[in-house]
């Protein structure tokens, strides 16, 4: 009887958004009930996928890194790269040294199948092994509920790449919900290009969360980017459910409500403001996390100062800033105004400042308090995990915290979140 040859082994790679993440872990589960052995490390594999992002030149740039760096790593290989950037500019990706395959997002989905039909594993002298389940969702696990977008914001390439809104089934994702928590998945991340938009026959967002909340034991539910104007008092209502994690990442993009205007946002400042305070009237310890773009088309130094101190005033628990990137094909790349490199640069180090001020302001309040925490890992002997508020916290233990969720006593700032005293 012939030897069964060892099973191919796949690395998947993610660059980007949660949504990105999701589809990432969809794709790792795909291949493992198909026979083939995930890994880790992009030199082990036989097959390398990078899960790429194109919403900024930056991002662009992190892609053909990582994929040149791989062919470096692991001449023989077979490379593929999927996601937003191979949706916008499948020909750059191809062209790269090692890169076999290149697929958008509108076969991302059918991957295995398509590797399979390409002929490119036929090189490898190794088949698929034994069937298994995707068991690497250990602590957190993204699942999509809704992709695309309709808002077309004038900076923002996402819709081109995503196409238009479309929600799954609520029946689906309780599904999906269902089988996390029999993994052993203690938190569920509910992504989306535009999960405020969530509609699915009839049900809406918050009918969305309600359901999963009552139809299934997920012990920690967090949703992922929601816009002001998408955030009602009976969404916030279901907050006083403790499953529901006290974070809502707020996109807010800029301070000025003539930048706004011109980024062909929908809310002001002021919208904006009500919203921050309805989350704290029902959730007072609730993170409000936001986005940043600093130096948008014809933003005026008066323009960045309002941005600045709104920013500010707001008293966020964390600021993702972003100097503005053209986008090919978005109204703002076609903009006058177009802000040179060493401004955005000075703007967004005091931008950054201002983010890591806020930071530690807002992790200062918890100092002192007991709260739970999801441990995710162990490294050089210190655990970290993060509380429901999405704090990180750090902690020492001879005990296997992997997977657990434990009461812990945040005790000072540590690294880039809290030293917490476990027992």
């Amino acid at each position: 009887m012939s030897k069964r040859p060892e099973s191919i082994r796949v690395s998947l790679d993610t660059l980007g958004c949660k949504l990105n993440q999701a589809e990432t872990e969809f794709l790792a589960g795909k291949f493992a009930q198909a026979g083939y052995r995930l890994v880790s490390a992009a030199d082990q594999a036989d097959v390398y996928i990078l899960n790429t992002c194109t919403v900024t030149h930056i991002a662009d740039r992190k892609s053909r890194h990582l994929l040149r760096l791989t062919h470096r790593r692991n001449p023989d290989a077979v490379i593929v790269a999927t996601g937003c950037y191979a949706q916008r500019a499948p020909g750059e990706l191809a062209q790269l040294d090692g890169v076999s395959l290149v697929l958008g997002n509108d076969d991302k989905m059918y991957l295995p199948q398509l590797l399979e039909e390409s002929g490119y594993l036929s090189r490898l002298g190794c088949g698929r092994g034994e069937l298994s389940q995707y068991d690497g969702f250990r602590t957190r696990a993204f699942i999509r509920v809704q992709d695309g977008c309709n808002n077309l914001c004038a900076y923002c390439i996402v819709p081109f790449m995503r196409g238009r809104q479309r929600s799954l089934s609520a029946e689906q994702v309780v599904s999906e919900v269902r089988e996390r928590v029999v993994q052993g998945c203690k938190e569920v991340v509910l992504t989306g290009t535009e999960i405020g938009a969530y509609h699915y026959n009839g049900l809406n967002l918050r009918e969305l969360v309600d359901i999963i909340l009552s139809q299934t034991a997920v012990m920690r539910l967090r949703l992922s980017s929601l816009q002001p104007q998408e955030v009602t008092p009976e969404l916030i209502e279901l907050w006083r459910d403790q499953r529901l994690c006290p974070h809502l990442h707020l996109s807010l993009q800029s301070g000025s409500n003539s930048v706004l205007s011109r980024m062909k946002r929908h809310y002001s400042t002021d919208d904006y403001q009500r919203t921050v305070s309805l989350i704290r009237s029902v959730v007072p310890e609730a993170a409000i996390t936001t986005d940043v773009i600093v130096g948008f088309p014809g933003e005026t130094s008066e323009e960045f100062e309002d941005s600045y101190n709104f920013c500010q005033q707001m008293e966020f628990a964390r600021i993702h800033v972003f100097p503005y990137s053209p986008r090919p094909g978005t109204t703002a790349a076609q903009m006058p105004g177009q802000i040179s490199a060493r401004i955005k640069k000075e703007r967004s180090q005091k931008m950054l400042a201002l983010a890591k001020e806020s930071t530690q302001i807002f992790r200062q309040r918890f100092l002192g308090k007991a709260v739970p925490v999801l441990w995710e890992q162990k490294s050089n002997g210190i655990w970290s995990g993060l509380t429901a508020n999405y704090i990180r916290v750090y902690t020492k233990s001879s005990e296997d915290l992997t997977n657990k969720i434990t009461e812990v006593k945040l005790e000072k700032l540590y690294k880039d979140g809290v030293w917490g005293k476990y027992k």
